[in-house]
């Protein structure tokens, strides 16, 4: 009896907190929230910071790089969802220092890591908060405390766990290329999605060449897959944030409905033998440029680098009309098209259904 009352009043002491364990709330609200955080710092960091550098703006590629850097990127992120987890104020500006350790600590897994320890630090934070008369002390400690130990403790773990990817990609670099163009373009497409780098991941692995000319039609795939699958739900804004930006963006939508997933990864399924066998797409530009995708179009610039250096060691003649059409076919049209099309099979079978896809 004693028991009961006590589970009874600690079950309204969390809801006197704005505390709910729910699938929901973590996994969609917190997720979604997190991916415009990433979206706000990253990814416009990139796309304004390519454009710079392209036309030789020095501004343009200051702001990005400075919105880009990666404590900025996990702050924004933490804040995004300390936000959507409707934390106090004091929490919630004590999630800059939580996000900033975890993105760091965390890797090519720091995504994840910001998620994961965000959740945590926001949720111990909202429990002390306004229960002592040093609260402007205590609620910024508890949360930053728990923030920094939890990113010590776990964010090098999720980071190794993010790389062991990599692994699984290198063994399917060493396939014929139609099974290893396949399987890099489904992988990295993937891991593009996926709260984590799929960018720190081909820089880590140097992914260049035939395996990167795959890794870059997997994302394109994911990301303009995406932006034209969910354009009747979201239009031009969704058409331009997710194939400019990321796809990252419907990781909520995804875990509401998995089989949203499943026309952009076929998609990349596709596109990856494509690309490896028949254009012999490369990426001899760097790395990292490799798990982009469209992403303020660095992995077409990235390519197109890659054109420009084998020219001048003499590896590569000229830049042809094939290899235009390849990038043409490969990260922008096939991956819009096909997408289209099992899209369309999926919501015909009632696996996607109207709203499934769109971005709040």
């Amino acid at each position: 009896m004693k028991r009961t009352k006590e589970k009874g009043k600690f079950a309204k002491f969390l809801a006197k907190k704005n505390i709910i364990f729910s699938g929901k709330r973590y996994g969609i609200d917190a997720m979604g929230a997190m991916a415009q955080g990433l979206f706000a710092s990253l990814l416009i960091g990139t796309i304004v910071s390519t454009a710079g550098t392209q036309l030789g703006v020095e501004f343009l590629t200051t702001i990005g790089n400075y919105a880009k850097s990666t404590y900025v990127v996990g702050a924004a992120m933490a804040i995004s969802i300390g936000y959507a987890l409707q934390a106090p104020q004091l929490v919630l500006f004590s999630l800059v220092t939580v996000g900033a350790a975890a993105n760091e600590l965390g890797g090519a897994g720091g995504p994840l890591a910001v998620f994961i320890i965000s959740i945590f630090a926001s949720e111990f934070g909202k429990l002390v908060s306004k229960e002592t008369k040093i609260d402007i002390l205590v609620t910024p400690f508890v949360t930053i405390a728990v923030g920094i130990g939890l990113s010590l403790w776990w964010a090098p773990a999720i980071g190794s766990a993010a790389s062991s990817v990599g692994s699984l990609i290198m063994w399917a670099t060493e396939l014929k290329p139609f099974f290893m163009g396949i399987l890099v373009s489904v992988i990295v497409g993937i891991a593009l999605t996926l709260p984590i780098s799929s960018a720190a991941i081909c820089s880590a692995l140097g992914l260049t060449g035939l395996a990167g000319g795959a890794a870059v039609a997997g994302c394109c795939a994911q990301m303009v897959g995406f932006a034209v699958m969910s354009f009747k739900e979201n239009k031009w804004g969704g058409l331009v944030s997710q194939g400019l930006g990321t796809s990252m963006l419907q990781m909520g939508n995804i875990i509401r409905n998995p089989r949203i997933w499943l026309p952009p990864i076929l998609a990349s399924a596709i596109t990856g033998p494509i690309a490896t066998c028949i254009f012999h797409f490369e990426m001899n530009g760097p790395a990292i440029s490799s798990g982009m995708g469209t992403c303020g179009l660095v992995g077409q610039i990235g390519v197109y680098t890659g054109w420009v250096n084998d020219i001048a060691k003499g590896a590569k003649s000229a830049i042809t009309a094939m290899d235009w059409l390849g990038m043409v076919l490969i990260c922008f049209i096939l991956p819009a098209v096909l997408s289209l099309l099992f899209g369309a099979i999926f919501r015909k079978a009632g696996w996607i259904k109207d709203g499934d896809l769109r971005l709040e």
